[in-house]
């Protein structure tokens, strides 16, 4: 009898503890859950850094769903799907993200990308090297003999944005704004964004002058060293927005380029649901140049979001195991 009591007691025992540890097991997973792959490279590629870090660091089932920024808040907002936006540009969502946030039906959690989305009139690294008194817009503008022209040599160039972009109007805008033509500049029509970016690579060939718009993180910027001019003046938002980005703005004034705010969004229930998993949400984070050259290695390799992910991984150890515990880190190394 006491031998048969002692066993069940011992069973008892074995079972209580194996419950404990399955529990413990089950709180510290986050469980499944789905992360928006936006329809642009850096964005999709922190989606893959998510995914191989909460599925291998901490024993989560993810699913990568495809998004784009207003679909994507949407679908969060009234139906809880997906768990998480990794890269949200929150400036194009207005007052219905503002209301989404402060009702705590999703939250805005770490400021990804540590810099924000930039934009702005950009110079070649080594012709800012040569000409060190080249800081300002203005200051590149009273040079148009550093900018030669495509067409004609005698006028210096400003490169623009492709037609149809958002991005057009603003530099048409502020082309106008600063006198450019006044100065001796013309503006370029690069007709797409191969143009765009083929304009700088021939620069770089020739290892010419080129002044133009361009944003960040974006590959070409980490395959090509350039430098952003300041705007030289304070950015007026309701100018910016009234005038600067309206394409039939009559009297635009110079101005400066806003910086656009990059969350990582997540739901309510996410939030609530994730265990540890949240803390390396909310380290996680980036600067640009990072993502531009992990952007220009998958331009130069073809790879997909998820080969960016891999290759960030293996090459930038010291700034993603600064998110996670030691534990974590060794539990993701294995996993490589």
């Amino acid at each position: 009898m006491k031998k048969l009591l002692a066993s069940t007691i011992l069973v008892t025992g074995f079972t209580i503890a194996a419950g404990a540890a399955s529990s413990a097991n089950a709180a510290d997973s986050c469980g499944s859950i789905t992360i928006a792959e936006m329809n642009w490279a850096s964005a999709g590629v922190a989606a893959y850094v998510d995914k191989f870090i909460m599925e291998n660091g901490y024993d989560c089932t993810v699913n990568v769903v495809s998004g784009d920024t207003t679909p994507t808040f949407t679908s969060m907002n009234e139906k809880g799907q997906p768990d998480m936006a990794p890269e949200m540009w929150v400036n194009t969502l207005g007052t219905p993200y503002e209301e989404a946030v402060k009702s705590g039906n999703l939250i805005q959690e770490v400021k990804i990308l540590s810099e924000g989305g930039v934009e702005g009139w950009w110079i070649p690294k080594y012709l800012a090297d040569e000409h060190p008194d080249i800081k300002t817009v203005e200051d590149a503008l009273k040079h148009p003999e550093l900018f030669p022209a495509p067409e004609d040599a005698s006028k210096g160039a400003v490169f623009g944005c492709p037609p149809g972009w958002g991005c057009q109007p603003t530099t048409a805008n502020l082309f106008k704004a600063r006198k450019a033509d006044e100065k001796g500049f013309a503006l370029i029509d690069t007709g797409s964004a191969a143009g765009l970016d083929g304009s700088i690579s021939n620069a770089y060939e020739k290892k010419q002058g080129w002044l133009g718009y361009y944003w960040a993180p974006t590959a070409i910027l980490g395959k090509y060293d350039m430098v952003k001019l300041d705007d030289g003046v304070p950015l007026d938002r309701a100018a910016y927005d009234n005038c600067i980005a309206k394409p039939d703005c009559a009297d635009p004034k110079p101005n400066a380029y806003p910086v656009a705010e990059v969350f990582t969004v997540v739901t309510k229930d996410f939030a609530e649901k994730a265990g540890p998993s949240i803390d390396y949400i909310r380290k996680r984070q980036w600067d640009n140049d990072t993502v531009a050259k992990v952007l220009a290695w998958m331009d130069e390799n073809q790879g997909t979001n998820e080969d960016g992910a891999e290759y960030f991984l293996e090459n930038h150890e010291e700034l993603w195991t600064k998110w996670v515990s030691p534990e974590v880190a060794e539990k993701i190394k294995a996993s490589m």
